[in-house]
């Protein structure tokens, strides 16, 4: 029963997603050291910027492929992966991108191409970790670069937003590098069918959350789902995880924090937390 139900949660979700543009991804084409989904990042590669791969081809043959996810992890290890999805990253002094954002206007047809062109994943129950075989349930990814993840719990089975909540403190080892503070991952949400909390950075039985409702009769909490199905939280996937939706909150929304400050000792240390706005900041 327990699986059943939480398993009826995802694909209410999933289809939701899929259907708004979103493909799916399977578990398997994930490589677990790099945190990356590494076929889909290079389709995207190749297919929107050809003209770049061409000429790379021509210096790195066989192993161009190779070659630019590399320099692609390696650019996210240093500069985080909110950066490189707005910026592009540098492979042999050539940009590349990995993501095209919505022009101000949509008059540009290559612009507009571009955008179109951005591949949304959706990953069910990903094992992540080169130690052992957990999982996530569900992981958003933007051309292979995992952005979001999610914990769904089923009150029908007697777990909650706590369980959730409990398993990324307990269960989710901050070091892993799907969960590494900016460099993949930017954000997790723990969902059950009432409530929805979220955190930007796992850093184990200290993980910080904040609740992510939309509020109910001047109070706290969700409204009954307009549509009257179970989930009070649907918003949260048929809105705020929708497919142009994300992409807005990828290229406009979220930002990384830094703050700075002297030590008694003269030491200068920083500060930095990505904020993630909440639902009604959007």
């Amino acid at each position: 029963m327990k699986r059943t139900s939480e398993f009826a949660f995802e694909v209410a979700l999933g289809e939701t997603l899929l259907a708004g543009g979103y493909e799916l991804v399977e578990p398997e084409t994930f490589d677990r050291e790099a945190a990356i989904f590494p076929a889909v990042a290079l389709e995207f590669i190749r297919t929107t910027q050809a003209q770049a791969w061409a000429k790379l081809e021509t210096l790195h043959g066989a192993k161009t492929g190779e070659r630019v996810l590399y320099d692609l992890c390696k650019w996210m290890d240093a500069h985080g992966s909110l950066a490189t999805l707005r910026h592009g990253f540098k492979c042999y002094g050539r940009t590349l991108r990995v993501a095209f954002f919505k022009a101000a206007h949509g008059l540009n047809a290559e612009l507009e191409a571009r955008y179109a062109a951005n591949r949304l994943g959706l990953t069910r129950q990903l094992h992540f970790s080169l130690k052992n075989e957990k999982s996530l349930d569900v992981t958003l990814s933007v051309n292979g670069i995992p952005v979001v993840t999610l914990e769904l719990k089923n009150a029908l089975t007697g777990q909650t937003l706590e369980h959730a909540v409990r398993q990324y403190r307990h269960d989710r080892d901050p070091r892993e590098r799907i969960f590494d503070f900016k460099k993949r991952t930017l954000v997790h949400f723990a969902v059950d069918t009432d409530a929805v909390q979220m955190t930007t950075r796992l850093a184990g039985t200290a993980t910080h959350f904040l609740p992510f409702n939309k509020g109910c009769d001047g109070g706290a909490g969700n409204p009954p789902d307009p549509q009257g199905r179970n989930y009070r939280t649907a918003y949260l996937w048929e809105e705020v995880l929708q497919r142009d939706s994300l992409l807005d909150l990828l290229a406009r929304f979220l930002h990384l924090q830094v703050d700075e400050r002297i030590t008694d000792e003269g030491k200068k240390v920083k500060k930095e937390t990505m904020i993630f706005p909440r639902y009604h900041q959007l």
